[in-house]
Protein backbone atom coordinates (compact mmCIF):
# COMPACT_ATOMS: atom_id res chain seq x y z
CA UNK A 1 0.00 0.00 0.00
CA UNK A 2 2.85 2.37 0.91
CA UNK A 3 4.60 1.71 -2.40
CA UNK A 4 1.42 2.32 -4.36
CA UNK A 5 0.80 5.63 -2.56
CA UNK A 6 4.42 6.69 -3.11
CA UNK A 7 4.09 5.94 -6.84
CA UNK A 8 0.98 8.15 -6.93
CA UNK A 9 2.91 11.06 -5.37
CA UNK A 10 1.94 10.68 -1.69
CA UNK A 11 5.02 10.48 0.53
CA UNK A 12 4.05 8.19 3.41
CA UNK A 13 5.80 5.59 5.50
CA UNK A 14 4.85 2.02 6.29
CA UNK A 15 3.82 2.81 9.88
CA UNK A 16 1.65 5.75 8.85
CA UNK A 17 -0.17 3.58 6.29
CA UNK A 18 -0.65 0.92 8.98
CA UNK A 19 -2.13 3.51 11.37
CA UNK A 20 -4.49 4.88 8.73
CA UNK A 21 -5.62 1.40 7.73
CA UNK A 22 -6.32 0.51 11.38
CA UNK A 23 -8.41 3.69 11.84
CA UNK A 24 -10.51 2.75 8.79
CA UNK A 25 -10.89 -0.87 9.90
CA UNK A 26 -8.88 -2.14 6.94
CA UNK A 27 -6.47 -5.06 7.06
CA UNK A 28 -4.03 -6.56 4.60
CA UNK A 29 -4.57 -9.92 2.91
CA UNK A 30 -2.02 -12.44 4.05
CA UNK A 31 -1.81 -16.05 5.08
CA UNK A 32 -3.05 -16.43 8.63
CA UNK A 33 -2.06 -19.27 10.95
CA UNK A 34 -4.35 -22.09 12.01
CA UNK A 35 -5.67 -23.19 8.63
CA UNK A 36 -4.66 -26.84 9.05
CA UNK A 37 -6.40 -28.45 11.98
CA UNK A 38 -5.81 -32.10 12.73
CA UNK A 39 -8.64 -34.40 13.71
CA UNK A 40 -8.16 -35.87 17.21
CA UNK A 41 -8.77 -39.44 16.04
CA UNK A 42 -6.48 -39.38 12.99
CA UNK A 43 -2.97 -40.84 13.05
CA UNK A 44 -0.10 -38.44 12.42
CA UNK A 45 2.91 -39.77 10.49
CA UNK A 46 6.51 -38.62 11.02
CA UNK A 47 8.29 -36.13 8.78
CA UNK A 48 10.61 -38.24 6.59
CA UNK A 49 12.23 -35.62 4.35
CA UNK A 50 14.80 -34.22 6.79
CA UNK A 51 18.26 -34.79 5.32
CA UNK A 52 16.87 -36.48 2.19
CA UNK A 53 18.49 -35.51 -1.13
CA UNK A 54 15.82 -34.77 -3.72
CA UNK A 55 17.26 -35.17 -7.19
CA UNK A 56 14.68 -36.76 -9.49
CA UNK A 57 11.05 -36.59 -10.49
CA UNK A 58 8.57 -38.91 -8.75
CA UNK A 59 10.77 -39.19 -5.68
CA UNK A 60 8.58 -37.03 -3.42
CA UNK A 61 5.22 -35.41 -4.07
CA UNK A 62 3.69 -32.75 -1.86
CA UNK A 63 -0.06 -32.47 -1.31
CA UNK A 64 -1.61 -29.33 0.16
CA UNK A 65 -4.74 -27.19 0.19
CA UNK A 66 -5.07 -23.42 0.36
CA UNK A 67 -8.01 -21.10 0.85
CA UNK A 68 -8.86 -18.58 -1.85
CA UNK A 69 -11.11 -15.72 -0.72
CA UNK A 70 -14.13 -15.04 -2.88
CA UNK A 71 -16.84 -12.37 -2.73
CA UNK A 72 -18.74 -14.56 -0.27
CA UNK A 73 -16.73 -17.28 1.43
CA UNK A 74 -13.80 -19.28 0.18
CA UNK A 75 -12.90 -21.92 -2.37
CA UNK A 76 -10.31 -24.55 -1.55
CA UNK A 77 -7.52 -25.24 -4.02
CA UNK A 78 -5.73 -28.57 -3.57
CA UNK A 79 -2.58 -29.40 -5.54
CA UNK A 80 -0.16 -32.28 -5.92
CA UNK A 81 3.36 -30.98 -6.63
CA UNK A 82 6.52 -32.89 -7.54
CA UNK A 83 9.30 -31.66 -5.22
CA UNK A 84 12.20 -32.11 -7.64
CA UNK A 85 10.65 -30.51 -10.73
CA UNK A 86 8.21 -28.18 -8.84
CA UNK A 87 5.60 -29.22 -11.42
CA UNK A 88 1.92 -29.20 -10.46
CA UNK A 89 0.80 -32.75 -11.24
CA UNK A 90 -2.88 -32.37 -10.37
CA UNK A 91 -5.19 -29.76 -8.88
CA UNK A 92 -8.76 -29.62 -7.60
CA UNK A 93 -10.97 -26.67 -6.74
CA UNK A 94 -13.86 -27.22 -4.33
CA UNK A 95 -16.24 -25.21 -2.19
CA UNK A 96 -15.89 -27.64 0.72
CA UNK A 97 -12.83 -28.88 2.57
CA UNK A 98 -13.29 -32.62 2.36
CA UNK A 99 -10.93 -35.58 2.11
CA UNK A 100 -12.58 -36.62 -1.14
CA UNK A 101 -10.98 -33.75 -3.07
CA UNK A 102 -7.46 -34.58 -1.86
CA UNK A 103 -7.95 -38.26 -2.73
CA UNK A 104 -9.33 -37.36 -6.16
CA UNK A 105 -6.28 -35.13 -6.82
CA UNK A 106 -3.93 -37.93 -5.77
CA UNK A 107 -5.66 -40.46 -8.04
CA UNK A 108 -5.44 -38.04 -10.96
CA UNK A 109 -1.69 -37.57 -10.33
CA UNK A 110 -1.15 -41.34 -9.98
CA UNK A 111 -2.97 -41.95 -13.26
CA UNK A 112 -1.07 -39.29 -15.21
CA UNK A 113 2.42 -39.53 -13.67
CA UNK A 114 2.85 -42.94 -12.03
CA UNK A 115 3.63 -43.16 -8.35
CA UNK A 116 6.26 -41.50 -6.17
CA UNK A 117 8.31 -43.08 -3.42
CA UNK A 118 6.80 -40.72 -0.87
CA UNK A 119 3.93 -38.26 -0.43
CA UNK A 120 4.33 -35.36 2.00
CA UNK A 121 1.36 -33.46 3.47
CA UNK A 122 0.59 -31.28 6.45
CA UNK A 123 -1.37 -32.56 9.45
CA UNK A 124 -4.73 -31.25 8.22
CA UNK A 125 -7.75 -33.45 8.85
CA UNK A 126 -8.36 -34.00 5.12
CA UNK A 127 -4.85 -35.50 4.75
CA UNK A 128 -4.73 -37.54 7.95
CA UNK A 129 -8.18 -39.07 7.27
CA UNK A 130 -8.23 -42.81 6.62
CA UNK A 131 -9.33 -42.39 2.98
CA UNK A 132 -6.34 -40.18 2.13
CA UNK A 133 -3.86 -42.37 4.04
CA UNK A 134 -5.26 -45.43 2.27
CA UNK A 135 -5.00 -43.75 -1.17
CA UNK A 136 -1.27 -43.15 -0.57
CA UNK A 137 -0.49 -46.52 0.99
CA UNK A 138 -2.37 -48.60 -1.60
CA UNK A 139 0.09 -47.26 -4.19
CA UNK A 140 2.99 -48.50 -2.07
CA UNK A 141 4.15 -44.98 -1.20
CA UNK A 142 5.51 -43.82 2.15
CA UNK A 143 3.54 -41.06 3.89
CA UNK A 144 5.32 -38.13 5.49
CA UNK A 145 3.65 -35.30 7.42
CA UNK A 146 5.00 -31.88 8.27
CA UNK A 147 5.55 -30.93 11.88
CA UNK A 148 2.71 -29.02 13.49
CA UNK A 149 2.74 -25.44 12.24
CA UNK A 150 5.99 -26.10 10.35
CA UNK A 151 5.27 -24.47 6.97
CA UNK A 152 8.97 -24.78 6.06
CA UNK A 153 8.56 -28.56 5.89
CA UNK A 154 6.41 -28.12 2.77
CA UNK A 155 8.01 -24.92 1.53
CA UNK A 156 7.68 -25.64 -2.21
CA UNK A 157 3.90 -25.87 -2.06
CA UNK A 158 3.67 -22.87 0.26
CA UNK A 159 5.71 -20.89 -2.30
CA UNK A 160 3.31 -22.03 -5.02
CA UNK A 161 0.37 -20.75 -2.96
CA UNK A 162 2.08 -17.40 -2.46
CA UNK A 163 2.67 -17.06 -6.21
CA UNK A 164 -0.90 -18.05 -7.07
CA UNK A 165 -2.42 -15.63 -4.58
CA UNK A 166 -0.17 -12.61 -5.14
CA UNK A 167 0.20 -12.94 -8.90
CA UNK A 168 -3.36 -13.99 -9.79
CA UNK A 169 -5.96 -14.01 -7.01
CA UNK A 170 -5.31 -10.71 -5.21
CA UNK A 171 -4.44 -8.83 -8.40
CA UNK A 172 -7.69 -9.79 -10.13
CA UNK A 173 -9.97 -9.78 -7.09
Amino acid sequence: MRDQLNREGFTVGRKHVSTLMARRGMEAFYRKPGTSKKHPGHEIYPYLLRGLTLNRANQVWALDTTYIPMASGFVHLTAVVDWASRKVLAEKIAITLETYHAVEGLHEAFTRHGKPEMVNTDQGSQFSAQACVHAVKEQGCKLSMDGRGAWRDNVFVERLWKSVKYERVYVYA
